[in-house]
């Protein structure tokens, strides 16, 4: 499907540690936003004028501690990252009154509100989600716990609030001077019907799914996410060139083919944004440099070939890139 972007104001910019920043998005009219559950993020998009367009995802957090935020008001939190342009891009121009265009809310980490039990571990930034999932169970009254661990308490965003809303449930590890988590420990004590959601650094994730293997749990047991594919370090811009329109979009090294694609009003199908749904694939006229597939859906085979890409996550290593659209 093809969902329109659409502009929101800065309301507020609070620093909650020395790294992140929470923003609030309000709508320009005064109309609600649209609505979204605990784990649903959103695209932000922001132009850099050394850089170009510039996509980066991020979890809503849904309101202050245990109230939720009107219908009008999105809350991010954005962690200012050394080698991240987009982050950094973000923390030095976003001040209360700039225009920001957004995609509509998405959800690929959905809290199943059936579930009997619920262990939610989060690491770093990895809250954000987390607080939204906790503030929910709380409210419902659903049996949970969660784990919250990070380097030390004042490096933790939303340490207090989570204190707030999960009370007797949240735990706090810091591993300045308790190292890392033990997550085999944290599974193990878990009944047979607890579902866990993880957020945080793709180690955390990794050895979060690693414990339930171990321990023998089904993997539907374990849900995480990834907002996409990482921007690859040595990524260059490049121009797509629509064969049946016969327009051209520049790529930037920061937005994929769908951002740009997006950005410019050409309509495109896209659901997940991780190269998994399936949706997106374009067939590729030519291509004048290697094409560097980053998907879950295609074959090896269809990879080989070249004759397909998934613009949510794929590029080309190239100047120009052709495709049938």
């Amino acid at each position: 499907m093809a969902r329109s972007n659409f502009g929101v104001e800065v309301a507020r910019v609070r620093p909650l540690t020395d790294r992140i920043n929470e923003y609030l998005l309000k709508s320009v009219d005064g109309k609600p936003l649209p609505e979204y559950g605990p784990g649903a993020h959103i695209a932000v998009h922001t132009v850099s004028p050394e850089r170009g367009l510039m996509v980066r995802h991020y979890s809503l957090i849904g309101g202050d501690a245990s109230e939720h935020d009107a219908r009008d008001i999105y809350r991010i939190a954005v962690q200012r990252e050394l080698h991240q342009r987009g982050s950094a891009h973000i923390h030095a121009s976003f001040r209360p009154g700039v225009r920001v265009e957004i995609g509509p809310p998405v959800n690929d980490f959905l809290l199943d509100r059936r579930a009997a039990r619920v262990l939610l571990i989060a690491g770093g930034i990895g809250i954000t989600p987390i607080l939204s999932m906790a503030r929910s169970l709380a409210r419902r009254r659903r049996p949970f716990e969660v784990v919250y661990a990070g380097r030390e308490r004042g490096v933790m965003a939303y340490h207090d609030a989570l204190a707030d809303v999960a009370g007797d449930a949240a735990a706090f590890h810091y591993s300045d001077t308790a190292g890392q988590p033990d997550l085999v420990s944290v599974l193990a004590r878990q009944p047979d019907e607890t579902q866990v959601y993880v957020c945080g650094p793709t180690p955390m994730v990794a050895a979060t799914h690693a414990a339930a293997r171990g321990l023998g749990w089904e993997p539907a047991r374990v849900r995480s996410e990834n907002f996409g594919m990482a921007q690859s370090a040595n990524a260059r811009a490049f121009d797509v060139r629509l064969a049946r329109s016969g327009r051209t979009v520049r790529v930037s090294e920061d937005a994929s083919i769908l951002d740009a694609l997006n950005a410019a009003g050409v309509p495109v199908l896209w659901d997940c944004r991780r190269g998994e749904c399936g949706l997106c694939p374009l067939n590729v006229v030519s291509s004048d440099g290697a094409i560097e597939h980053r998907d879950h859906y295609l074959s090896d085979e269809e990879k080989d070939a070249g004759d397909t890409l998934c613009i949510c996550v794929s590029r080309t290593a190239g100047g120009e890139l052709v495709l049938d659209a």
